[in-house]
C-alpha cells in the first residue's frame, strides 16, 4: 500500500471521527444512525493512521505530496 493521504486530509478525518464519536456519546445521534456514525469514525481513524484510503486508490486520487 502506497500512501495516498496528506497531512491536511488526515487531520480533517480525525476531527470528523472525533465529532461523530462525541455526537454518539452525548446522545445526539442514536440507534442505527449512531452505529453507522461510529463505524464511519473507526474507518476515518484507521485510514488516517495508515495514510491510505482504498477509495482514493480506486479513483486514482492522492492528497500527499510524495
Amino acid at each position: 500500500m502506497k500512501k495516498n493521504l496528506g497531512t491536511t486530509d488526515k487531520i480533517i478525518r480525525l476531527i470528523l471521527a472525533a465529532a461523530l464519536v462525541l455526537l454518539y456519546f452525548t446522545g445526539t445521534i442514536t440507534g442505527t444512525l449512531g452505529i453507522i456514525g461510529l463505524v464511519l469514525a473507526a474507518v476515518f481513524t484507521l485510514t488516517s493512521m495508515v495514510s491510505f484510503c482504498p477509495l482514493y486508490a480506486v479513483f486514482g486520487l492522492k492528497t500527499c505530496k510524495v
